[in-house]
C-alpha cells in the first residue's frame, strides 16, 4: 500500500481544485495564519539547505552566496496576497538567522493577514522599498508577486519591474509558482519572473507540466506541507485524474519479478513493423528498444532487403523478411508458415516506414490486437483519417506522436502549444485511443480523459532516432502486459518514464550532445539499477 508521501507526489491539481482543497482545510478549523506559518517555515528552511549553484544571467555570472555568515543579502519581493504574505514570513525568519533582508512591496493595498506581517517586518527595522530603482544589491531574490489562480495579464509598472528584475545576474526563488505564470495551461500572462527555483506549495500545479512554462521554472521541488489526503480525495473524486509518474510507481509496474517457472512465449510476443532501404536505422532502433523491454520473443518484419543487416544487429530476434516495392518500403506482410497477426501478444508499426506502406498500416489496424503506431504509421492514419478509423478499432490502440504529428492527427483538437493536457485528453475521448503526446514533459491520456505526466526529461532526447527506441521499449512492454494483465495506461506511462530517465542518465555521463539513439539504448538497464 502506498504511503501519504508517495500519494501526494503523484497528486496534480487546477488553480480550482487546489483553491477548494484549501476552502475544506480552513473550513476544518485551520488559521489561515497557522498555514502561512508552517509553509513559510518549510521554505526558509530549504533557502538554507539548497546549496550555493553558479548562475548565468544576460552574460554575468553569479553565486548564490547563502553562506549562514550573516551577510547574505536576500530580496523579499512582496504581493498583494497571502503569497506575499508567505514571502515576508520567510524575510522574517531569515532575518532572525542573521541574513541582511530587504523587502520590495510595489503595491499600495494587501489583504489583511499580508499587511499585518509587512507592519511586522517594518518594526523589525526591514528596509521596504516601493520602487525598481531603489532596490540594493542581492545574492538572491524571493518571488512571492503572485501566486496560483493568476488569471489577467500584468501590465505596468509591475510588468516593467518584473522584467527589470529578470535581468539581474542573481537567482530569483519563487513561492508556489512564478509570478506571472497561468496556472493550469502554464501561459506567460504578459510577462513572469524567471526563476532559478521553484517551490511549489502542498500539490502539483499543471503548469508544471506544460512546455512553455518550463524555462520559467527552473528546478522545481514540492513543499508538502501535510494537506489530509481525505481533503484531497473529496476535491478530486468525480475529475479525471492527473497524475505524476513517479519513479516507484514506474518500477511497480515493470512486468517484475519474473515466476520461477516460466518460458519465452509466456513472456510476450512481440511483431515490429518498421525500415525501408531508406530508413534501415529506424527498424534497428526500434529492436533494440524491444529488446531492453525483457519481452520473451520479439519478431521484426522488414522489407527482404534488410533481413541480413537486422540479424547482424539482433540475433536473437525473428527476422521476418518481406516482399518490398520499388522505393523499399514493405509491400506486403509475408509471415512464417501459420502464423497471423493474432498469434502476437502486441504489435508496433511505423518507425522507418514511409508512407509506400500505407497498406501495410491499414492491415495491422484491421487486426484485433494490441497496436502502437509511431513514426509513419501515424501519418498514414492521419491521411485516413485518426477519428473516424480509430473508433471502427475493437482492440487497444496506442498512438506515440509528436506535436506535428499530434496535428495532423487531430486537426481539431485544440492547439497542444497552448494546453498540452487538455489537448492530450480531447483527442484519446475522441480517438477511444491510448495517446501519448511527446514532448519535454510528456503527456499520456486514456479514452476516459485520464491523464499521466512524466516530471523530467532531458533535451537530449531531441535527436532523430530516440522515438523509435521508445516505440520498441513500449511495444515489449505492452506485449508482456498482455500475459498478466497489467493496464495498458500504465504501461504506456512506465516506458515513458523509463526512456525519459535512460536520457537522463546519458546526458549526465555524455553531456546533452553526446546522446545519440543508439547510445540511449545501451542506458536503458542502467535507468532500472540506479
Amino acid at each position: 500500500m502506498q504511503n501519504r508521501q508517495e500519494k501526494i507526489s503523484q497528486v496534480i491539481v487546477t488553480a480550482g481544485q487546489m483553491r477548494d482543497i484549501e476552502e475544506r482545510i480552513f473550513a476544518a478549523g485551520m488559521p489561515v495564519v497557522a498555514l502561512m506559518e508552517k509553509v513559510a517555515g518549510l521554505i526558509a528552511r530549504r533557502i538554507q539547505e539548497i546549496p550555493p549553484t553558479p548562475l548565468k544571467k544576460q552574460g554575468y555570472f553569479a553565486s548564490n552566496t547563502l553562506l549562514k555568515t550573516g551577510k547574505s543579502r536576500v530580496g523579499i519581493l512582496v504581493g498583494p496576497g497571502h503569497n506575499g504574505g508567505d514571502a515576508l514570513v520567510v524575510a522574517r525568519e531569515l532575518r532572525f538567522r542573521g541574513y541582511e533582508v530587504w523587502i520590495y512591496a510595489p503595491f499600495s493595498k494587501f489583504k489583511e493577514l499580508t499587511s499585518q506581517h509587512l507592519q511586522y517586518a517594518q518594526s523589525l527595522g526591514i528596509p521596504i522599498y516601493q520602487t525598481i530603482e531603489q532596490l540594493p544589491d542581492s545574492d538572491l531574490l524571493i518571488d512571492g508577486l503572485f501566486g496560483f489562480g493568476l488569471e489577467r495579464n500584468l501590465t505596468d509598472p509591475i510588468a516593467s519591474a518584473i522584467n527589470q528584475l529578470n535581468e539581474l545576474p542573481v537567482p530569483i526563488y519563487s513561492i508556489d509558482l512564478p509570478s506571472g505564470l497561468h496556472t493550469d495551461t502554464g501561459i506567460v500572462l504578459g510577462t513572469a519572473i524567471r526563476a532559478s527555483h521553484t517551490f511549489c506549495l502542498g500539490l502539483w500545479k499543471l503548469a508544471f507540466f506544460q512546455d512553455q512554462a518550463l524555462e520559467y521554472l527552473g528546478k522545481a521541488e514540492l513543499i508538502d506541507f501535510d494537506i489530509p489526503l481525505a481533503d484531497v480525495e473529496a476535491v478530486l473524486k468525480d475529475a479525471p485524474k492527473i497524475k505524476r509518474i513517479t519513479p516507484a510507481t514506474a518500477i511497480a509496474t515493470l512486468p517484475l519479478p519474473r515466476p520461477s517457472v516460466t518460458h519465452k512465449y509466456k513472456e510476450g510476443h512481440l511483431l515490429l513493423i518498421c525500415g525501408s532501404r531508406r530508413y534501415a536505422g529506424g527498424a534497428i532502433l526500434t529492436g533494440l528498444g524491444a529488446r531492453a523491454s525483457g519481452v520473451g520473443m520479439l519478431s521484426i518484419a522488414v522489407p527482404e532487403s534488410l533481413k541480413s543487416l537486422l540479424v547482424s544487429h539482433l540475433p536473437e530476434a525473428l527476422i521476418v523478411g518481406c516482399p518490398e516495392t520499388e522505393t523499399g518500403a514493405i509491400a506486403h506482410l509475408q509471415l512464417p508458415e501459420n502464423t497471423d497477426l493474432s498469434s502476437f501478444n502486441a504489435i508496433a508499426c511505423g518507425p522507418g516506414l514511409t508512407r509506400d506502406a500505407t497498406p501495410i498500416v491499414q492491415e495491422v489496424i484491421e487486426s484485433e490486437r494490441p497496436l502502437i503506431l509511431d513514426a509513419d504509421g501515424l501519418n498514414i492514419l492521419a491521411q485516413m483519417g485518426a477519428i473516424a478509423t480509430l473508433k471502427k478499432r475493437q482492440a487497444i490502440t496506442v498512438l506515440t506522436p509528436h506535436a506535428g504529428e499530434f496535428q495532423r492527427l487531430f486537426p481539431d483538437v485544440a492547439d497542444a502549444k497552448d494546453d498540452r493536457i487538455k489537448a492530450v485528453q480531447e483527442a484519446a475521448v475522441q480517438s477511444g485511443a491510448v495517446v501519448l503526446l511527446k514532448g519535454a514533459r510528456t503527456a499520456i491520456a486514456n479514452p476516459q480523459g485520464a491523464v499521466w505526466l512524466i516530471p523530467e526529461s532531458t533535451p537530449a532526447l531531441a535527436r532523430g532516432g530516440s522515438g523509435d527506441v521508445l516505440t520498441g521499449l513500449l511495444g515489449g512492454l505492452l506485449a508482456q502486459a498482455g500475459t498478466k494483465q497489467i493496464p495498458v495506461e500504465d504501461i504506456v506511462a512506465t516506458a515513458s518514464w523509463w526512456h525519459s530517465q535512460a536520457g537522463i542518465i546519458a546526458a549526465q555521463e555524455r553531456t546533452e550532445l553526446g546522446v545519440d539513439a543508439f547510445t540511449l539504448t545501451q542506458y536503458l538497464m542502467k535507468a532500472l539499477s540506479n
